[in-house]
């Protein structure tokens, strides 16, 4: 166990206006005895925002039929602008990490609700193809990669010390309890009433949670006076200037090392058969084979409970197993479902798809606790942002398979041979999270008297 040399710095204490709501012992898990941390609440309410901005991400798949019949654009053409943004979703993440550090996660949260809410709202007018891709794909892909996995990484690293694998975990299950909440009455405007009254339903559901982030959220522990959940107090660190410069200075030492590209490389191939595929093909691939849309909506939803559940227990298993590891055995298994996807998609929903549906979900985001633990084992203090880039990496396989998963289906006249290459692409995922080396934290802990 490391013991803390003796510093001739005085510790950092809190304003003497709000010591009393600090824990006798300031590595305890409480705030004060008998209260439930701040940092839960805090928690909550990031848990609120990511459900209320998850519609933006329930619509894409919804958007490809209506869209191809009222403009007669191809699916290739639609698929590009979802690429776009799933691409600026990613390769914003890291400077929105940057830039919380420098203006604080309210600011920079609120802000990007409030362009998620424009840009929808704006393709009620829209004319041209062109324009799908500036309002969806350019206006929601920033504003969505402001409000990434890098605002639960953030608030994670800041508010909690202890059971940090089990918040990141029930953090990114918010995106499926949003999917789950959205989906079905999205499907159901875009059936009944068409696609531009759910447009309309995603920029409300984005605009209705600003008031939330910025009453209820706090940038850091120390804004209340206390320490991190599990943690001793510290004071809050000055406002980070050149947000920009850091994410990239971050992203060169980064890039200089094993691990960064390995954890790159298995993130692309889980956003290019998550969000690239499934959240956007599967919809009309079902649909394809007879299936009505309300149907195949249904089942993404479905798959969102289970997400929920299956996100928790990684965050879960990652506080207490091998990140690695689990990151292997996760991608096997998604490899495989994929792999008897195409030979299960049928006109009605029947017994095999509602396992494949159900242990998809259980494996849909697992892989974001282990991933996140692996950035914070091998980066510290910069782990947030370097999670950032590796969210970039998912983000840029997602827009790649959403673009070519369209392309294949006007070329081919079917979706199969993308199910397949999907399904070997996970397979070598597993491959290369196996190879990735621990951190030298990890092997200390795990080896005391080695270290």
């Amino acid at each position: 166990m490391t013991q803390t040399a003796p510093s001739s710095t005085p510790p950092a204490t809190p304003p003497s206006d709000l010591a009393s709501d600090l824990p006798s012992d300031p590595a305890s898990p409480t705030a004060a005895r008998g209260r439930i941390h701040r940092a839960w609440f805090v928690a909550a309410v990031t848990f609120v925002t990511i459900i209320g901005a998850a519609a933006f991400a329930s619509l894409p798949g919804l958007l490809i039929e209506p869209l191809h019949e009222e403009f007669d654009w191809s699916r290739g053409t639609i698929g590009f602008a979802v690429s776009v943004n799933l691409a600026l979703y990613g390769l914003t993440a890291p400077f929105a990490a940057s830039l919380m550090d420098r203006f604080g996660i309210r600011r920079v949260v609120a802000v990007a609700l409030l362009v998620i809410s424009a840009g929808s709202v704006a393709t009620v007018w829209m004319t041209a193809a062109w324009q799908l891709v500036l309002f969806w794909g350019v206006l929601v892909g920033l504003g969505s990669g402001s409000m990434a996995l890098a605002f639960a990484a953030t608030v994670t690293n800041r508010w909690f010390t202890a059971r940090r694998g089990l918040v990141t975990g029930i953090l990114t299950a918010a995106g499926a309890s949003g999917q789950l909440i959205f989906l079905p009455l999205l499907s159901w405007l875009v059936e009944h009433h068409g696609w531009r009254p759910a447009a309309v339903t995603v920029s409300l559901a984005a605009l209705s949670v600003v008031p939330f982030v910025w009453l209820l959220l706090r940038d850091h522990p120390a804004d209340v006076g206390l320490a991190p959940y599990g943690g001793a107090y510290t004071a809050k660190p000055a406002p980070v200037p050149g947000a920009a410069r850091r994410a990239v200075a971050v992203l060169f030492r980064a890039a200089r090392t094993g691990p960064f590209w390995l954890l790159a490389g298995t993130f692309a191939i889980c956003g290019a058969s998550t969000n690239g595929l499934v959240k956007t093909h599967f919809v009309p691939a079902a649909h394809d084979h007879g299936m009505p849309v309300t149907a195949a909506a249904g089942l993404l939803a479905v798959i969102g409970v289970f997400d929920v559940v299956g996100t928790i227990a990684s965050g879960w298993f990652t506080d207490r197993f091998e990140a690695r590891r689990l990151l292997a055995v996760y991608y096997a298994l998604r490899g495989v479902s994929l792999l008897f996807l195409p030979m299960l998609l049928a006109p009605s929903v029947h017994p095999p798809m509602v396992f494949f549906i159900v242990f998809y979900g259980l494996d849909w985001v697992a892989t974001v606790p282990p991933t996140i633990a692996l950035c914070r084992e091998h980066y510290g203090d910069d782990s947030a942002i370097v999670f950032g880039w590796v969210l970039a990496s998912h983000q840029v396989g997602a827009a790649v398979v959403a673009f070519l998963g369209g392309l294949a289906r006007d070329v081919f006249g079917s979706y199969d041979l993308v199910w397949y290459a999907s399904g070997a692409l996970c397979a070598m995922a597993a491959l290369m999270a196996m190879v990735i080396r621990r951190g030298r934290a990890a092997a200390a802990a795990a080896h005391p008297a080695a270290a």
